[in-house]
């Protein structure tokens, strides 16, 4: 009996037969992300960029098509849950996605440098980092070292959940800690501009650990 043929693109290892085009638009870099992240829940990965050739492809020169801040959380690689490879994605990992002028910088630097037109803010279910702020910010117990500056980073965050209550005020701060950050970097001074002509994009979203899906909770580009 023969063998099935194979889609139109792919290896017999089912990857794709080809490096992708590079996404050049926010509409389009979000769905190659949102494509990769439901290939992660359903365990039908295809594993793109991550062989010699592309080592070689993108060893003189990069141009990721998405920039990624998310949390130091050893659960939470974006490389993995989005299923991409080398020279993908631009990523940067704070405990908390706590930003400073550093860190905001570094998201920068892809748009404002080789027109990477999206930015996600990646917050995940039970993080750490925020249940330690906030309860850090409830008691009014500072944290060791330099674990206080991300306290002192989420305080937006924890301010907002307390305005707001509910069952589980850990994962409120969670989300509103991605849907401030999220929403500054969209007005700060160097994006904003590129926000408006819609050349660039800022998403929020949430990770869950439990399901391995991403939700979008603020910005997602039309």
């Amino acid at each position: 009996m023969s063998a099935d043929p194979l889609p139109a693109g792919a290896s017999p290892q089912g990857r794709p037969a080809s490096p992708q085009a590079r996404p050049t638009t926010p509409a389009a870099a979000f769905a190659r992300l949102m494509e990769g992240n439901k290939r992660w829940v359903s365990g039908d990965l295809q594993h793109p960029d991550r062989d010699p050739d592309r080592r070689e492809f993108v060893a003189q020169e990069q141009q990721p098509f998405g920039s990624v801040l998310s949390c130091i959380d050893s659960r939470v690689p974006p490389e993995l849950l989005f299923d991409t490879g080398l020279g993908d994605l631009y990523v940067m990992r704070t405990g908390g996605e706590a930003v400073g002028p550093v860190v905001t910088g570094s998201v920068e630097y892809g748009p404002m440098t080789s027109g990477t037109p999206l930015i996600v803010i990646l917050g995940h279910q039970r993080c750490g980092a925020v249940e330690a702020a906030y309860k850090s910010l409830r008691d009014g117990k500072p944290l060791p070292g330099n674990l206080e500056a991300i306290a002192r980073a989420l305080r937006p965050a924890y301010e907002q959940t307390v305005g707001r209550g509910g069952a589980d005020p850990v994962d409120t701060m969670a989300r509103a800690q991605v849907t401030l950050t999220a929403a500054d970097l969209r007005s700060n001074r160097d994006l904003a501009p590129l926000v408006k002509e819609g050349t660039l994009a800022v998403v929020g979203a949430y990770y869950s650990l439990d399901s391995g899906t991403v939700e979008v909770l603020a910005g997602a580009p039309s």
